[in-house]
């Protein structure tokens, strides 16, 4: 059976203001991430209508080429050009559905379903995703604390991403220095994110599970750091500022998959 866990992310910003922020830092972690013939390629970025369970939003599909950035257990048995993940999201913000899959080479036996609600809370409202009694009382619920070093590794730990002693010079807020901020700020806001993980491998299935949602978790704090500290950058920016800025990105993620050296965050040594 697959492991899911719920993780609630508290943050010092407005839920319109994120939808802006969240796709800004998407855009340009994604070029720090990018280099050496690895990182994510975009194939695809457009809006839909009339979906008949998302209505309308923005679709996007991507690859993402992680040769070197896997855990060496999993790279140990995965055959060399197998490890390209593709990621489809439907954005219908504030809810947005995204489902990692790997076609070329685990196919059904592998996937990582993500499912946000972006909610004007402090993270305390229970079963948000409207999952069925048996399935939500299985489900691991996991705060992250983006002031708290714990959720993120050592590599990930950089003074310009420190929510600690940032303070935004356009908005006034920060630093997070204070351990009962996520109770005391505002604007404030949660992203309640369902994570249903399955990696069906006889032998290695439930600590790949395992080791998938450590990184997830590692994923969410590291970006969600980024999120609030590059909010001098992001913050005022249209949807259609943000929208030329994707397109942007694409062409210049096609150019560094090859054009600049090997980069970004590896989970080579996570266990």
């Amino acid at each position: 059976m697959p492991k899911v866990k719920e993780y609630r992310i508290v943050l010092p910003l407005a839920v319109d203001e994120y939808k802006v922020g969240q796709l800004y830092s998407v855009a340009e972690a994604s070029k720090k991430e990018t280099g050496g013939g690895e990182g994510i390629e975009v194939i695809k970025n457009e809006p839909f209508t009339d979906h008949e369970t998302y209505g309308s939003g923005q679709y996007t599909y991507k690859i993402f080429h992680l040769e070197t950035k896997v855990p060496r257990y999993i790279k140990a048995f995965a055959p060399k050009g197998s490890l390209k993940i593709h990621e489809e999201a439907w954005n219908a913000y504030p809810y947005c559905r995204t489902v990692v899959t790997n076609p070329d080479y685990m196919k059904d036996a592998f996937h990582v379903i993500l499912e946000t609600w972006h909610r004007d809370d402090r993270g305390d409202t229970d079963n948000v995703h409207k999952k069925p009694p048996e399935t939500w009382s299985k489900t691991d619920v996991v705060f992250i604390d983006i002031a708290d070093k714990a959720y993120i590794e050592k590599d990930d730990d950089k003074p310009e991403e420190d929510p600690t002693i940032f303070k935004s010079e356009k908005t006034g807020r920060g630093p997070l220095s204070d351990k009962d901020w996520s109770n005391t700020c505002t604007p404030v806001m949660c992203c309640y994110k369902n994570v249903d993980v399955k990696f069906k491998w006889w032998g290695v299935g439930g600590y790949v599970e395992n080791l998938i949602h450590k990184i997830e978790r590692r994923i969410f704090a590291r970006f969600h750091r980024q999120v609030f500290c590059w909010i001098d950058k992001w913050f005022g920016m249209t949807m259609d500022d943000i929208r030329r800025l994707e397109d942007q990105a694409k062409v210049e993620l096609d150019e560094m998959r090859y054009s600049d050296p090997l980069k970004g965050a590896s989970a080579a040594n996570m266990q």
